[in-house]
């Protein structure tokens, strides 16, 4: 195997570049690729990080899972591509310089590709096409708002398209067993009309899941900026059991995540922005992270540049806060927390 100019040697880690696209300036923006390949075969796990440049802690995760003694253990490939987004690593911001929207909204989102694709999707293009040939799964490590709880999104299985409804069923299930392996509470990604509001259907890890079948997961290591030791440390285990429950560890390395947080509810959830205020203001939170909540419960006060309420925020949802909302100034219709609220449809749906 080789990806860019890194090549897979059995039983070494070695390094190298992928070249994403010629720059204006006459360089070439370069991804550092990592290849730990096995002495035995076995399936192929790429790591992703940072395709939000801002988001750290999974780039030191994917850095520091990649040891030089991880190739001698391997019954299999590990691929790792710790920051995908040098552009905004640079200025640690979430976005790149190229047109300064959201890498991670340009992956495809069918086997063809229309209209006129833009440096990143050019660029997504040519790394999607290196997983879609060499992946049996994918962990794509990122981090959440301001003082998030680490959390692992799980995508939704389309069938209809590319698969029947069975073959989802099983998709479905191969992700639920790694995202479990790897440890983080688990949370539905938002509900379908949000999902494609927000791009997120041209996501990495929707596209590697919905459009090439490949088992993926995101898990979200905390908050953004700087690196994080705490869900730092719980990643790297977690991908180490990852990796155990592939078949490319051996068992006796699945060590318990005792860094990793339990969900505080017993019920399936799904992401969700909420509640919004319909009242603008200064938003005072009456709830931190972690904390579980009762539909109708508040959560929130608006009050005026004195500190006067105007009015108190309920949630519609039971479920819990994954994060508050960044910064405390509000317009109409903002949101204030990114919630796991109770879930009840099903993991697998038609399309």
């Amino acid at each position: 195997m080789q990806i860019g100019t890194a090549k897979a040697h059995a039983g070494q880690l070695t390094e190298g570049w992928f070249d994403a696209t010629e720059l204006p300036t006459g360089s070439t923006e370069r991804l550092p690729v990592l290849i730990a390949d096995g002495v035995e075969d076995g399936p192929t796990l790429w790591i992703t990080g940072s395709i939000h440049g801002n988001e750290v802690t999974g780039l030191a995760a994917a850095q520091d899972v990649m040891t030089e003694t991880l190739a001698e253990r391997l019954a299999g490939t590990v691929v790792c591509l710790p920051n995908l987004n040098p552009a905004g690593l640079r200025r640690t911001a979430r976005t790149s310089y190229y047109h300064d929207d959201d890498p991670n909204r340009y992956f495809p989102e069918s086997t063809e590709t229309t209209g006129q694709a833009r440096v990143q999707e050019r660029i997504n293009e040519r790394l999607f096409e290196q997983i879609e040939d060499t992946a049996d799964a994918v962990v794509s490590l990122h981090t959440a708002g301001v003082d998030s709880l680490p959390f692992s999104i799980i995508e939704r299985v389309h069938y209809g398209e590319f698969r029947t409804e069975s073959e989802a069923r099983e998709l479905a299930a191969t992700v639920q067993r790694l995202a479990d392996a790897f440890g983080l509470p688990t949370v539905l990604e938002f509900e379908a009309e949000d999902h494609e509001t927000r791009r997120l259907h041209r996501s990495l890890g929707a596209a590697t899941l919905n459009v090439a079948g490949i088992p993926t997961f995101t898990p979200e290591l905390g908050s953004h900026t700087v690196v994080q030791e705490r869900p730092r440390e719980s990643a790297v285990v977690g991908l180490r059991n990852v990796m155990c429950e592939l078949g490319l560890l051996d068992e006796s390395d699945r060590k318990p995540n005792a860094l990793a947080p339990d969900s505080p509810v017993p019920f399936p959830v799904r992401r969700a922005d909420h509640p919004a205020t319909e009242t603008a203001g200064i938003v005072r939170h009456l709830v931190d992270t972690g904390d579980v909540i009762e539909a109708d419960e508040p959560v929130a006060e608006i009050v005026t540049p004195h500190g006067t309420r105007k009015t108190t925020i309920h949630s519609d949802h039971a479920g819990y806060v994954l994060a508050r909302r960044n910064g405390v100034a509000v317009y109409e219709n903002d949101s204030l927390l990114s919630m796991a609220v109770r879930d009840t449809g099903d993991t697998v749906v038609a399309r």
